[in-house]
């Protein structure tokens, strides 16, 4: 009896109590507190070295693109000096300066081009010729010479398309483009000098520049558009993700930044003329102390503190820490998915309340794990459902019997718009995965899908679509429209005897987006229009897309509230006109809710 009453005792002695007792609270506090200022202080110092030696880094890299940069400014000022300036056009060629210029250089530059006003090619070198269906004086480097004649301007990496060439024609460049004076006979003009950087030798001036274990270096241009990553690819595809927006922020020198829940080193180097910046990244948890004697110190001077402790504590201990290592155990197996394991309880009174409290918490998390599961379930398979249907083979099939047929009969213009819009097409319906899409995008999308299927019918039907400049950046969903069209299409007029007219109309009313989608064709009853709506089968054509306007609607509702959603007004013989109603956000503050849904299911 005095035994068990010994132990209740125990038992209803608090942790804090516990402690008190049975740990020498001073002495481990002096300990580990020595320790830590030390370690402390020696990571600064540590940290403010790597930061420096960062820095210098960052610098020669920087000085070697700007080095590589003025070798290409040099480039162009002895082409337009040397070969443009002084030339009369009228009466000579500059060909051969310009190959010349080219041969000495073509490890570093790709084209060197000079064009008119007018966008006309006056010489290039190597021979190329602009292809037929490229309109230059509508590229981003021709305007910008253009605008600002005395500088000298480059471009972002893309691919130059411009050129007719072999086989290895579409390859990643950067465009420096300057407006030169051209001279013929007694008459002088504008005109622009492009030259052609090859992106390669731009990569090749960062390898071998590494900022210790995970660290990197990129390139980036004042306004934060990436020019090089290691990881460019993954981060165009959405893999990886880079916090190069808010660097374009940071002033030259070392900032500390979290980013993806991790702290990390950013060092900042600007290059002259351009704005572009060099950033060097280090995760700060690689940052270590850099002499052995230091590691050395602090290794043994938290060995002696730990096996002092140790001796004095291996008993008491054990006392308290046994029950905490059984309810650990207990919330291992929780962790591993079992639920249903019991969850220890004993030890001190607030162990015992622990575990208590940790077992209800596990009886809680079934409930909510079941009802999760179910609404994630039906989520992810309306999801699934809608993505699913989203490219339908027939369409495909279709389109591409188009093409070959305008390919066979030599309408090869037909077909290069044919192939244009079915990549359009495609490119909004994948969308990254995303749902929610400007309405300039929804209604570009739909463009597309009626100028195929305009071709496809032989202009049985025209259409059109009217929306103001200001309403493309509102928010829409994906893939809304197209279904609806759809309808009118293989619904409303495929059997009707006369031509039939499409109208797709956007305006915004206050706070509100409404979006029309109206035919003339055969039109619908009362009975079919409410069967749209029904929670059976939809009722879309198989040689569509195959989303019913029920999946339209549900889809509306889910994103935007039970407040939107679409209507139908429709008569037999005398058309259909579906009313979309979404609320006018904009597209980020519509893409947010979209990201928060994810997160909601996601997590």
């Amino acid at each position: 009896m005095k035994e068990r009453k010994r132990e209740n005792r125990l038992f209803n002695t608090s942790i804090r109590t516990a402690i008190f007792i049975y740990f020498t609270v001073t002495a481990l506090a002096a300990g580990l507190l020595i320790t830590f200022f030390l370690y402390k202080r020696l990571s600064n110092q540590v940290l403010e070295v790597v930061r420096e030696e960062n820095q210098s880094l960052i610098g020669q890299a920087a000085r070697s693109v700007e080095s590589y940069l003025r070798t290409v400014m040099k480039l162009s000022d002895s082409l337009y000096y040397g070969a443009v300036k002084n030339a009369n056009l009228a009466t000579q060629s500059i060909y051969d300066e310009l190959m010349l210029l080219y041969d000495s250089n073509k490890d570093n530059v790709d084209n060197i081009a000079l064009f008119s006003e007018d966008g006309s090619l006056v010489e290039a070198a190597p021979a190329a010729r602009v292809k037929a269906n490229v309109d230059v004086t509508k590229e981003d480097w021709f305007l910008a010479a253009l605008e600002k004649t005395e500088n000298q301007h480059f471009s972002l990496p893309h691919v130059q398309y411009i050129f007719d060439g072999g086989e290895d024609q579409y390859r990643w460049v950067i465009s420096l483009s300057r407006a030169v004076e051209l001279t013929r006979g007694t008459s002088t003009s504008q005109g622009v000098l492009l030259v052609d950087v090859s992106y390669s030798s731009l990569e090749q001036l960062f390898d071998g520049i590494t900022m210790g274990t995970g660290g990197y270096v990129y390139l980036m241009s004042g306004d934060g558009e990436l020019l090089y990553h290691p990881k460019m690819q993954l981060i165009d595809s959405g893999r990886v993700k880079e916090n190069h927006r808010a660097a374009a922020g940071y002033r030259d020198g070392n900032h500390l930044e979290e980013f993806e829940g991790a702290s990390r080193i950013v060092a900042v180097k600007s290059i002259g003329y351009t704005g572009w910046k060099v950033v060097g990244v280090t995760p700060e948890h690689v940052v270590s102390l850099n002499t052995i004697r230091t590691r050395l110190f602090i290794v043994f001077l938290i060995a002696l503190i730990l096996f002092v402790l140790a001796l004095i504590n291996a008993y008491i201990s054990s006392r308290i820490t046994d029950p905490i290592k059984e309810l650990e155990k207990s919330v291992g197996v929780l962790e591993e998915g079992n639920l249903d394991a019991p969850v220890y309880i004993g030890g001190s009174y607030e162990i015992r309340r622990l575990g208590k409290s940790i077992g209800d918490m596990a009886a809680q998390i079934r409930v909510l794990m079941q009802d999760i599961v179910r609404e994630h379930e039906a989520k992810r398979k309306q999801e699934f459902d809608t993505l699913q249907s989203q490219i339908n083979p027939h369409f495909l099939y279709n389109t591409l019997d188009i093409i070959v047929w305008m390919i066979e009969n030599e309408q090869k213009a037909e077909a290069a718009q044919a192939v244009t819009a079915l990549a359009r097409f495609f490119r909004i319906s994948l969308s990254r995965g995303k749902s929610i899409i400007t309405l300039g995008d929804e209604l570009e999308h739909v463009r597309s899908y009626l100028m195929i299927q305009h071709m496809r019918f032989k202009n049985k039907f025209s259409y059109e679509i009217r929306a103001e400049e200001g309403l493309l950046g509102l928010g829409s969903i994906k893939l809304m429209l197209q279904p609806l069209v759809e309808n009118a299409i293989y619904h409303g007029m495929e059997f009707m005897d006369g031509d039939g007219e499409i109208l797709v109309a956007a305006w915004k009313d206050g706070e509100e987006l409404y979006v029309q989608v109206s035919d003339n064709g055969l039109g619908m009853t009362e009975r079919q229009v409410e069967r749209l709506f029904s929670d059976g089968p939809h009722t879309a054509s198989p040689k569509g897309s195959g989303i019913g306007v029920k999946n339209v609607n549900e889809r509306i509702k889910l994103y935007f509230g039970e407040e939107y959603g679409l209507s139908i007004e429709s008569e037999p013989d005398e058309g259909t006109k579906v009313l979309l109603h979404l609320p006018a956000a904009p597209y980020e503050e519509a893409a947010r809710k979209e990201w928060g849904m994810a997160a909601l299911f996601d997590g």
